[in-house]
């Protein structure tokens, strides 16, 4: 099963926006109708996200020695357990902002929102204070916010010291062109 969000070898074409693919006349392709992340999880998501799939195996590794000892209902608490990490962590990896023909997604570890496009105004590059790996602690840096026609804005989509963008301001900058770009080719459209 590929998993291209892992990969460092993705198309550029795949980032590029969708209004510069060719769609079939009279129709939608398949492929333009999925959610596509214009950048990559950076080493910080990626490192805590293997961390807690190394924690989940102990605990699946304990809740096997605790079967065989014969304390199942232990074993079924251990289990669920290790299922509640794993699945945080496989939404860990989904975290960030989402582009498709539909609109944007911002998607949270508990929560996800989508924008339509046609309720974007603009996307904007902004300099201001923003948190450093989502902790309290804030830094001067560069953010990502979108501008919402007639509604509450929407809050900051991704910052350059965000666990996808520490230490990586080539990354940065090249997502934040991605999602303006896409935001862009779809108010037009």
């Amino acid at each position: 099963m590929p998993l291209p969000f892992l990969t460092a070898d993705r198309d550029v074409e795949e980032l590029a926006p969708a209004g510069a693919a060719a769609v079939p006349p009279g129709g939608h392709d398949e492929d333009s109708a999925r959610w596509r992340r214009p950048y990559r999880p950076g080493p910080w998501r990626v490192g805590v996200t293997a961390l807690l799939l190394l924690l989940a195996s102990y605990v699946l590794f304990a809740a096997m020695i605790i079967a065989v000892a014969g304390s199942l209902p232990a074993a079924g608490i251990c289990v669920a357990v290790a299922v509640l990490v794993i699945l945080t962590a496989v939404r860990l990896v989904r975290v960030g902002v989402w582009v498709g023909e539909r609109g944007l997604r911002h998607v949270r570890l508990l929560s996800a929102r989508t924008v339509p496009w046609a309720e974007v105004t603009a996307v904007r590059l902004v300099q201001q204070p923003v948190r450093w790996l989502g902790l309290p602690r804030t830094v001067q840096g560069r953010a990502v916010v979108v501008e919402r026609a007639g509604g509450a804005p929407l809050a900051t989509l991704v910052t350059s010291h965000g666990a996808d963008f520490l230490g990586r301001p080539q990354a940065f900058d090249i997502a934040c062109d991605a999602v303006e770009g896409w935001a862009a080719d779809f108010r037009r459209a």
